[in-house]
This record gives structure tokens, C-alpha cells and sequence, in this order.
């Protein structure tokens, strides 16, 4: 609070963000660049700011920074959403921007041969969670935050909520996965077991959800198919509760499965999705198949792994099961 009684500009963007349902990553990436943006010009209050000093601030971050063009248009995201947002300013059109240069590179994909020496040096959790990424074309933060009733063993599909621009897609489970994954969810229900008797076992849950459905967290439908393993607070709300995987954790395992199978290509967790699709394409699947089961918006992005190729099929079989 400020002296008047008033809530401080920082906790004001917090409270606009939470009203909005914006993830906890994007709360602390904006107050950081909106922070930063402050700083820059001296701890001036954004209100006697405008397009000058936004424009001033973005070419700093390109010409002396040099950062990449996403880190850019993310500090672009954030300042803008300060003024039209929190501070209810329109702004005009930003002319006078230098922009960052976006390089244009293909993606790092590793051969069916190779993702499997990749598997051969994982175990447990990390190699089901690496599996999925590969044969269910998942991203990192997807898997992470699976859900107990977003993987439907019976009907061979994985439904991702809310994934990249919000929305929800069905992609292929691969039936090499049916048991481990059984076996997994075997061990999250005896350790949710646990946490309700310990008077725990409650989860995050998106959006207003917690308040529509306040019995909700305690569900097992809605618990994570890859829990922490010890309980944690809530940054925002204070509340114990289990929280999924760190994703720190299978990207460690990852990278040294890489390095073990003596791929020098610079791979990740990423490389994974990247290889399920040009696997795919190379197949001989239809790119429109393929893009649904990406969940790329624009076909061009789909299209960055190879050009059309030109035979489709009604059936996808995952390259986890060849």
C-alpha cells in the first residue's frame, strides 16, 4: 500500500492478472519486465510515461541487450498490458521500434533410432514422461501438467487442456503406453490416498473452478499424472498442496540421456515433439492430421518440418510403437 492508502502499481498489475486467469508464469514474467521497464527510466511512474519511453526501453532491450525476438515481443506483452490493462492508457501505434532479429532455424530432430538410444538411458517416471512427449507429440509443460482424467486409456487418446493459445486438442496415446501409464495412475491413487488421510491431497485447480467446484481439489479425477513428490505452498494462496513435477526435473534427465547416447545434436526435451511430427510426416501422414494433433494454429508452422507430403491416412500409429 502506498501511503494513501492506495495498492502499490505492482500489486495492481498481480490483482488485473489474477482477475484475467493468467498462469503464475506470466504473472512473474510481467511484473519483472514491467519492474525492469521502471527501472530503466529511473523509477518514473508509467503514468507520466508513454510511446517514447516504451519505444526507448524495447530498442534498449534488442541494440544493448541483445535479446531474442520472443524475449522482445514477451517485454512488449507485459508494458502493454501495464498501460490498457492496469492503467487503462491507450497508447498509439509503436512505430519507432528497433526490432529484434528473429533467426530463422530449423528445428533439431532426432531419427526414431536415435530417440530410442535417448529412452534406453531413462527410467521410472522420466522415461514415461519422455516417452509421451515422443509418441503423443506433447510439450514439456503438457506433460507436466496432465491431468488424471485428461488420459483416456480405453479410448487411446491424451486430451490437453488449455495448451498453447489457450485451447484444447486430442492427440494419439501410444499403446506401448497403456501399462506404464496403468501402473503410474496405480501409484498417484495409493499416494493420493495418503494425502487424504494426512488431510491433504488437494490440487490446483484452473480458472475459477476452485470456487464453482470447491469439493473439486480433492477429486481424483483432476489430480496430476505426475505429482511432486513432496507437498508445497501455493505462491499465491498460501494453501499446501501437491503440485505437479518440476519440469527442471525431466529436463536434467533428458540431457544427460543425451549426452549417455552420444548424440551431439543440441536436443531437448522439445526435440522429442519435434521428432514425433517429422517422424510422422516422413510416414507418409497427412500434414492436416498432423497439425491437429500438434495443435499448431497456422499450417505454416507445421510446415516447418518438412513440405507437404502427399499421402494421408484415417489412422495415426505413434513411431513410440514401430
Amino acid at each position: 500500500m502506498t501511503k494513501e492508502g492506495k495498492p502499490r502499481l505492482l500489486d495492481r498489475v498481480r490483482a488485473k492478472i489474477r482477475v484475467k486467469h493468467y498462469s503464475i508464469r506470466t504473472e512473474q514474467a510481467y511484473v519483472d519486465w514491467i519492474r525492469r521497464f521502471i527501472l530503466y527510466h529511473g523509477k518514473r511512474h508509467p503514468g507520466l510515461m508513454g510511446a517514447k519511453e516504451i519505444e526507448t526501453f524495447l530498442s534498449h532491450l534488442a541494440v544493448d541487450r541483445n535479446v531474442a525476438a520472443s524475449t522482445q515481443n514477451q517485454a512488449l506483452s507485459a508494458i502493454l498490458f501495464l498501460y490498457r490493462d492496469v492503467l487503462e492508457k491507450e497508447l498509439p501505434l509503436l512505430e519507432n521500434v528497433t526490432r529484434a532479429k528473429k533467426p530463422q532455424r530449423s528445428p533439431v530432430v532426432l531419427s526414431n533410432e536415435e530417440v530410442q538410444s535417448v529412452l534406453l538411458h531413462l527410467e521410472g517416471t522420466h522415461l514415461l514422461m519422455a516417452s509421451l512427449m515422443y509418441g503423443s507429440g506433447l510439450r514439456l509443460m503438457e506433460c507436466v501438467r496432465l491431468r488424471i482424467k485428461d488420459v483416456e486409456l480405453s479410448g487411446r487418446q491424451v486430451v490437453v487442456r488449455n495448451g498453447k493459445g489457450g485451447k484444447d486438442r486430442v492427440t494419439l496415446l501410444p499403446d506401448s503406453l497403456q501399462n506404464p501409464l496403468k501402473a503410474q495412475i496405480g501409484r498417484v491413487r495409493a499416494l493420493h490416498r495418503q494425502d487424504i488421510v494426512s488431510g491433504f491431497g488437494a490440487v490446483y485447480l484452473p480458472f475459477a473452478l476452485e470456487r464453482k467446484y470447491p469439493n473439486a481439489p480433492k477429486e481424483w479425477a483432476w489430480q496430476y499424472v505426475f505429482p511432486a513428490a513432496d507437498l508445497s505452498n501455493d505462491p499465491r494462496s498460501g494453501v499446501t498442496r501437491r503440485h505437479h513435477i518440476g519440469e527442471q526435473s525431466i529436463q536434467r534427465a533428458v540431457k544427460q540421456a543425451i549426452r549417455k547416447a552420444n548424440i551431439e545434436k543440441p536436443a531437448s526435451c522439445h526435440t522429442l515433439r519435434h521428432s514425433f511430427a517429422t517422424e510422422l510426416l516422413t510416414s507418409g501422414y497427412d500434414i492436416r492430421t498432423i497439425q491437429e494433433l500438434m495443435g499448431h494454429k497456422d499450417i505454416r508452422t507445421t510446415q516447418i518440418y518438412t513440405h507437404v507430403i502427399g499421402r494421408g491416412g484415417q489412422g495415426v500409429l505413434s513411431p513410440l510403437d514401430k
